[in-house]
This record gives structure tokens, C-alpha cells and sequence, in this order.
């Protein structure tokens, strides 16, 4: 799940290198936080959050398939 969210978020962002994934499991639910530049926050939200909340739609689906709750937290 991380290099799935660390490769939608370097597609996205003006400084792929600064991209960074962290995870913690507990049982079935897997908590990811995305950290970013400042300057690139705006482009992983997006409108209204549209963008995020499409990562997160993209995401849960993959854990779906591992029999696991993912929380993607954007920070």
C-alpha cells in the first residue's frame, strides 16, 4: 500500500523527491500518512478535496482485496 500511495503522490506533485510514506499497522486496519512539500499540499487535496478524496477511494479498494481498513491521513 505505501508505494501505491507514494507513486500516485510523485505523479502529482512539482517535488517528487520530498514525498514521503509512513505506515502503522494495528490488526486489520492499516493507518498511511502522506507528507509532502508546503508548496505541493494544495495539488494532493485539490478542489474542494476531490483529489484526496480519490487517493483514498483508490486506496481503501486495494485493501479491500488484503481484507484490511486503510485510513490515509494527509499531513
Amino acid at each position: 500500500m505505501k508505494e501505491l500511495v507514494e507513486s500516485i503522490a510523485k505523479a502529482l506533485v512539482d517535488h517528487p523527491d520530498d514525498v514521503r510514506v509512513t505506515e502503522l499497522e494495528n490488526g486489520r486496519s492499516l493507518t498511511l500518512k502522506l507528507e509532502v512539500h508546503a508548496d505541493d499540499m494544495g495539488k494532493v487535496i485539490g478542489k474542494q478535496g476531490r483529489i484526496a478524496k480519490a487517493i483514498r477511494s483508490v486506496v481503501n479498494a486495494a485493501g479491500a482485496n488484503h481484507n484490511k481498513r486503510i485510513n490515509l491521513e494527509i499531513g
